[in-house]
């Protein structure tokens, strides 16, 4: 297991997670203090569900179809974890801890294409 693509599992499933956190009314409301639009909604639930899908491809590519969806399961879950605790005690905090996650992911998938 590598950990520099353990740790992009991690931040790209944390943001992924959030946009679906996001797409619902509830804590849309309770991060920016306003429902969604059905336009927003979408793009959310889009960009969630293609960043679990990349998150996937990622983990079985670095690390092989035979340990890679493992790791997709264990990054998908500790990024759950994180932001179930997060939305409990800083549910304000939710939107930029998406971003900042999804910058990381980014930043760490052009290092790791160029090392």
């Amino acid at each position: 297991m590598t950990p520099a693509i353990l740790a992009l599992n991690l931040s790209l499933s944390f943001a992924a997670l959030s946009a679906l956190c996001l797409s619902l009314n509830r804590h849309h409301a309770e991060t920016f203090g306003s429902k969604p639009g059905m336009r927003r909604v979408m793009l959310l639930r889009v960009l969630g569900w293609a960043g679990i899908g990349l998150c996937l491809i990622v983990a079985g590519e670095a690390e092989g179809w035979d340990f890679g969806p493992v790791q997709w399961i264990g990054a998908v879950s500790g990024a759950g974890i994180g932001l179930v605790l997060l939305l409990s005690y800083r549910p304000r905090l939710v939107a930029l801890a998406g971003t900042v996650a999804l910058g990381l992911a980014m930043v760490g998938g052009v290092l790791l294409r160029f090392a």
